[in-house]
């Protein structure tokens, strides 16, 4: 393996065309070699608009190429699980979009599989990536706030594109899997493991979630409340509340550019963190890059430990709901 990782892209929707561009603003580091699609013709399309030099018309296809290096899933979250397995028994890295996959058990065996093959998997939970959460993070460790007490969490927008496909209960399209691991992720990330669960939602009438109301207990008697929606105007901002003072993530919290602390008898501190050109999945794909030439099988950052208990979180929420898992 060279220093230059040689990914390939699985599926050509609209995440897959947002990291293949993202990928393009690192070549030095990254070369996007091969891309897989259902069919010839939109592979042969995504890789001119990429200029991605193989194309294939299948996923087994794909995952036969010897010289990639680590395949990215952006197909529907229903078709996870699968696919996941399907790179890993073809002895591939892999970087799977979130929802990671529909339940924990899945998460589990996905996992063991990833291990027993001593390959590289991680749920591509970009938000943890970027320099603005990396920096509430240190805050936090420094105990320049004080004590952690709450959360509150909004992401709250007008799902847009094809409406059949972004309430489709067959791909897993509902607020809870689309939006849930963003919240419950940052949760776990800045609270610690939760404890207990009361939840709330809305569908609508296919029987699809599409607003979310949760609030989470943590160690230390912390608590955080995440408000998601997929039909209404945007809301998108984080608030982390302390003992000595608080952090606002300013729209959009999990694409974040700004923050602002608050500490008792200051003055209010504006951290800005430009992306420079980024989209933002160059953060997380640099540090995955940094894990394969390390030779690991997670990273530190966003550790299988974390994708089993988020996916046990929204196990919990959905049986509150008497919700099936791909709602």
């Amino acid at each position: 393996m060279t220093d230059r990782i040689r990914w390939a892209i699985m599926g050509t929707g609209n995440v897959a065309n947002r990291f293949a561009k993202a990928l393009g603003n690192i070549q030095d580091e990254a070369e996007l070699l091969a891309v897989g699609s259902r069919q010839q013709s939109t592979a042969e399309a995504f890789g001119n608009t990429y200029d991605i030099p193989r194309r294939y018309a299948s996923y087994e296809q794909l995952v036969g190429d010897t010289d990639v290096d680590i395949v990215y899933i952006g197909t529907p979250h229903a078709y996870h699980h699968r696919d996941i397995t399907l790179c890993l028994n073809a002895g591939k890295n892999v970087l799977c979009e979130k929802a990671f996959v529909l339940n924990r058990d899945e998460a589990e065996d996905v996992i063991n599989l990833a291990r027993k093959k001593n390959l590289f998997l991680m749920e591509a939970l970009w938000t943890r990536f970027f320099p603005i959460h990396v920096h509430l993070r240190q805050l936090l460790a420094d105990g320049t706030l004080g004590e952690t007490k709450g959360l509150i969490i909004h992401h709250v927008y007008t799902a847009g594109g094809d409406p059949e496909e972004s309430f489709d209960p067959v791909l897993g399209m509902g607020a809870l899997l689309d939006q849930g691991p963003y919240g419950v992720g940052l949760a776990i990330n800045l609270m610690g493991p939760v404890e207990d669960v009361v939840a709330l939602a809305t569908s609508n009438s296919t029987g699809i979630n599409t607003q979310t109301n949760y609030l989470l207990k943590h160690p230390g008697d912390r608590m955080t409340t995440v408000i998601s929606s997929r039909v209404a105007m945007d809301v998108k901002e984080v608030v982390l509340f302390a003992s000595n003072g608080k952090a606002e993530i300013h729209d959009p919290w999990y694409k974040p550019t700004r923050m602002t602390i608050y500490q008792r008898d200051h003055e209010p501190q504006i951290i800005h963190k430009p992306l420079n050109g980024y989209i933002g999945y160059e953060f997380e794909a640099q540090a995955v890059m940094d894990c394969i030439r390390q030779g690991a099988i997670e990273c530190s950052l966003m550790p299988h430990a974390d994708s089993l208990a988020i996916m046990e979180t929204l196990d919990r929420i959905r049986a509150i709901w008497h919700l099936h898992p791909l709602e």
